[in-house]
């Protein structure tokens, strides 16, 4: 069967796409780290994002929530000298930023993942695309979440980078349909 192609530029990328892409999850904790990571790809490539996971799991603890959006801004800077991570200072102040939204969300919704699964009725969306250049960038769900998100305060979600996020938490599968991880196989 014919697999995806992007990840086959590297093995991290390939167990990134087997293991991860596109699979449901409601895991609060690795939902923020997904947001996180995708927020800090803006204007990157995914593959330099995540060869820095490993630093941005030490310097945010494993994206604790709530120790997150304690954070302070010298020690913020500190994280941007000291851990391999995008040395971008608004993104990483978007970390505490969105970990102290995602706290609110939490009290309003029970979980940040009710509060976002909710945009697809607690179903992932399952594309049937023949091709990986039919996946578009982003999508008239992904505008609106957008706007949702940034309504309630978050930063780096715009509507291509809310796509992204999606399918890295398998609200929309967009594997092609060849591949052995989409859903219909």
């Amino acid at each position: 069967m014919a697999q995806c192609l992007w990840p086959q530029s590297s093995e991290m990328m390939q167990a990134y796409h087997d293991e991860e892409w596109c699979r449901h999850n409601q895991d609060d904790r690795y939902i923020f780290e997904m947001l996180s990571l995708e927020g800090a790809q803006a204007g990157l490539s995914w593959s330099i994002v995540l060869s820095k996971r490993k630093g941005y799991q030490e310097a945010f603890r494993n994206f604790d929530i709530d120790y997150c959006s304690k954070l302070t801004d010298p020690y913020l800077e500190f994280i941007k000298e000291n851990y391999n991570v995008i040395k971008h200072l608004s993104k990483l102040q978007s970390v505490r930023t969105n970990a102290q939204v995602i706290l609110k969300i939490q009290k309003e919704f029970n979980s940040f993942a009710d509060f976002l699964w909710s945009f697809v009725d607690f179903n992932p969306i399952i594309n049937h695309w023949e091709t990986e250049q039919q996946i578009p960038a982003q999508t008239p769900l992904s505008v609106q979440l957008s706007k949702e998100l940034k309504k309630r305060g978050f930063k780096f979600v715009g509507p291509v980078t809310t796509y992204s996020f999606m399918q890295a938490i398998g609200m929309v599968d967009d594997h092609i349909i060849t591949c052995t991880f989409h859903t219909s196989n």
